[in-house]
């Protein structure tokens, strides 16, 4: 015949199948919420370069055929573009990795 459990016991042990459920729903959680945010930095971090870089080929090739030189605007605001968006994704995943950093210690302690 299999003993009874008590109150206290049954209590201590739905206790701790709370405190294990609520720490896997919170494993999961992190893990979609990376996921997901991993893939919109991406998606992010590639407008923020592609934007600058296309904008100035653009306004480059317009001063080429609006106003002719020895020297290629195209090629100079293309390379300008390229190099702040490379400026502006750089300063973005920074912020984020510095977000992160702060959120693991603040967890840490």
């Amino acid at each position: 015949m299999a003993k009874k459990r008590t109150t206290e016991q049954d209590s201590a042990f739905h206790q701790q199948l709370n405190a294990k459920v609520a720490r896997k729903l919170k494993a999961q959680g992190k893990v979609n919420k990376t996921v997901w945010s991993g893939l919109g930095m991406m998606g992010l971090v590639g407008w923020s370069v592609a934007m600058p870089t296309l904008l100035g080929a653009a306004l480059g090739i317009w001063i080429d055929k609006n106003y002719p030189s020895s020297h290629s605007w195209t090629l100079a605001l293309l390379m300008l573009g390229l190099t702040l968006g490379c400026m502006n994704a750089w300063r973005w995943v920074d912020k984020e990795a510095e977000t992160i950093r702060k959120q693991h210690e603040n967890h840490d302690e």
